[in-house]
């Protein structure tokens, strides 16, 4: 089975054709197809593999936006001894869930 590892928000993706994963936020409308053209690595059907430097030439990965949404809450605590300080935060940080649709290279 073909499978790419594609680059997206400063992250790294190993993809096959029908999954679905969540990346950081990306531009666009839920059902719109969004392209991949950061492919860092290709693997086809009979075994080959090709590898960028640093992306493979001419290689994208089609996509189409399912949802988009926020990650669980993560609290941040900042404490201070002996000095009476503490401060609180949390952070939802928002993606953009996506269901390959084809690897083209």
């Amino acid at each position: 089975m073909s499978y790419a590892v594609i680059r997206t928000g400063g992250k790294q993706y190993t993809v096959r054709e029908g999954d679905t994963l969540k990346v950081e936020l990306l531009p666009g409308e839920v059902g719109d197809r969004v392209e991949l053209p950061e492919v860092l690595l290709l693997s086809n059907e009979g075994g080959d593999v090709t590898v960028g430097a640093p992306t493979v030439a001419g290689a994208k990965v089609v996509a189409e936006i399912v949802a988009h949404g926020k990650r669980p809450k993560i609290h941040v605590f900042h404490y201070k001894a002996k000095v009476r300080y503490s401060k609180r935060t949390g952070h939802r940080q928002r993606y953009t869930q996506l269901a390959i649709k084809r690897i083209a290279g």
